[in-house]
């Protein structure tokens, strides 16, 4: 039982790095695109820095984080065999797929930038970067819930604080609007 401790500690720890690189790195989809907007010099200094910040982000703490949080988790499911027969964690594992899905697009986003193709918004990428909030909730919801979890109740929920999430987003937008101005 304590390594079981261990092993899903270092799940969670590096789970919580995953997304936090995962909510970083589109931000900085966001600013890049802002810098490309600029006048030079600023748009190439912006740029220039954005590329390396977004490269040591993906690569030193992101990627690595993502297998790490898998590699723990298959672990712990080696360990409890039992889960995969559980509701709860057969919907987490279609969420992790999601969430490995968003990785890889992701991925895609940033390869495009780091080659000076813009080819969305930075409102589309603030948009973007909600995609990984809901399925956090969705994901830390099922987990602590667990079979107590009301489906119902559950979906209504993650569409009702997608719809917030757009709500929110919207009026973002204006403010920022107004204050370009």
């Amino acid at each position: 039982m304590e390594l079981y401790n261990y092993i899903k500690s270092l799940h969670l720890i590096f789970v919580i790095t995953w997304f936090a690189g995962l909510f970083y790195i589109v931000r900085l989809f966001v600013y890049q695109i802002e810098a490309n907007d600029k006048p030079s010099p600023e748009k190439e200094i912006l740029q220039k820095q954005y590329k390396i910040m977004a490269y040591r982000l993906w690569y030193i703490i992101t990627w690595p984080s993502a297998f790490l949080a898998v590699f723990f988790a298959i672990w712990l499911l080696l360990i409890m065999p039992v889960w995969l027969q559980m509701p709860w964690m057969q919907i987490k594992l279609v969420f992790v797929v999601l969430l490995i899905a968003y990785q890889i697009k992701c991925h895609l986003i940033y390869k495009e930038l780091q080659n000076d193709i813009f080819k969305h918004s930075s409102n589309f990428m603030r948009l973007w970067n909600e995609g990984a909030t809901i399925i956090l909730f969705a994901v830390v919801f099922l987990v602590i819930l667990k079979n107590a979890f009301n489906w119902i109740y559950g979906v209504i929920g993650i569409v009702l604080f997608s719809v917030l999430i757009m709500l929110g987003f919207k009026f973002y937008k204006r403010i920022r609007e107004k204050n370009k101005s």
